[in-house]
Parts: structure tokens; sequence; C-alpha cells
């Protein structure tokens, strides 16, 4: 019988890859691509989201990332890897810089109110079962990021050039907000590297089902910040300045 736990992690992971496909397949309709162009890019897109998350899922099953103290840690491997193929195929890949073009800007940030999922952390924080260094930055900073992400994205789709700062503040936070989760999963999980939490070390985050969440759910959220600022830059960048008059009102 499936836990409540797996449950959550999986059918949450299973749901954010289906509000990105059906996001981007809205999007192909309305991008003017030929019928057989967006098909090939919804089943290219769709192939290495459901690729990752079946290898991910695969290892974390056999226990490839779980940590001991007396060795280093392999989680960084399900961490970084995407993302660095994930941000050196934005820049140098036409078909991935296509794709983020046609994207809304105010979905690719909307579609981050999966982080609310975050959640889970301050549940297993008040049952005794993740150290609250780990769990409440991570928990708090999550649900805050994630509930703030349709928020954001209604007010730049109804004014672009105003929200652009709001833009980039909130992927900023977002991407900050990751970064405090896995440097303090790395200090308070089971490893070489672990240096706080040894009354009760962070386990779960370093096995199945929780370990999808920094080897998979992470590696997508900072993807989709990356995008977000990238596309940002772009319109500031093709944006027509503004007139002496204008500036000077």
């Amino acid at each position: 019988m499936i836990d409540v736990l797996t449950f959550y992690v999986v059918g949450g992971s299973i749901a954010m890859m289906a509000a990105v496909l059906i996001g981007l397949g809205a999007a192909l309709k309305k991008s003017g691509w030929p019928q057989v162009e967006q098909s090939r890019a919804t089943q290219a897109v769709a192939s290495v989201l459901i690729g990752w998350f079946a290898v991910a899922a695969t290892l974390s099953w056999h226990g490839a990332f779980e940590g001991t103290l007396d060795r280093a840690p392999t989680i960084q491997y399900g961490l970084f890897i995407p993302i660095i193929v994930g941000i050196v195929m934005m820049w140098r890949s036409a078909f991935v810089a296509r794709i983020i073009d046609i994207v809304p800007q105010q979905w690719i940030i909307a579609v981050q109110l999966y982080r609310a999922l975050g959640v889970v952390f301050l549940v297993q924080y008040a049952m005794g079962h993740m150290p609250g260094l780990f769990a409440l930055p991570a928990g708090i900073g999550d649900v805050a990021v994630g509930l703030l992400a349709p928020v954001v994205a209604g007010r730049y789709a109804r004014n672009p050039q105003a929200r652009a700062a709001e833009v980039r503040t909130w992927n900023l936070l977002g991407i900050a907000d990751l970064a405090v989760a896995v440097g303090t999963g790395f200090l308070t999980s089971p490893s070489a590297l672990q240096l706080f939490a040894f009354d009760n070390p962070n386990t779960l985050i370093s096995t199945f089902p929780l370990v999808l969440v920094p080897v998979y759910l992470v590696p997508l959220s900072i993807l989709l910040h990356i995008a977000s600022l990238k596309k940002l830059g772009q319109m500031t960048a093709q944006a027509p300045p503004l007139r002496s008059d204008a500036r000077a009102s």
C-alpha cells in the first residue's frame, strides 16, 4: 500500500508535470507554429520531464542518494547535473530558446504555485521527523514563494513593464529560498558534510519519496526561475527607451 507521503510527493510531481505540459500546449496553440512542430515540441518536453522523473524516482527508490556519516553525499549529482544541463540548453539550443520565447512570462511564474507543497516540511517538523534548521526555512520559504506565484503572475499580466522589478525580485527570492534549503539540507543530513542536527538527522530528505524534491522539483524550480529571468532580460532589452518628456514627467 502506498503511504500518504509517497502519494503526496509523487502525486504532486505528476500534477506539476501535467501543469507544465498543459501550459505549454496552450502556448503552442497561440504560437502560430505548424501543427507538426507543435506536436514535436510537446512530445520532446514530455519525454524530458517524464524521463527525468523516471530516472530520479528509480535511483531514489534504490537508495542511490541515501547518505551515511562515513562518506560524501551523492545527492548533489541528482541536484546539479540537471541544472547545468538545463542552463546550457537554454543558451545553446535554438529549440529551447523558441519554447521559452512563446510561453507567456506569467505562466512561467504562476506554475510555481506547486512550491506551496513545501508545507510537507513543516508537517514533518511538527511530527518530529525533521530538524527545524532545515524544515522551517525550507517549508516557510517554499510556501511563501508558491503562494506569491499567482499574485506576481497576475500583476505582471496586467502591466508587464511596471511589474518587471517585482518579477525579478520574486525570482531572486525563489532562488535564494532554494539555496538556503539545499545548504541546510546538506548540513543536517547524514554524510561527511553534516555539521548539525545529530540528535535528529535529516534522513528523510535523502530517501524516497522526499528525495524527489531535491533531485527533481528543486532543479526544475531553479530552471523555471532562470527561464523567467532570461525572458525578463530579453523584454527589457527589447523595450523602447523612454522619451525625454516621459522621463521628465
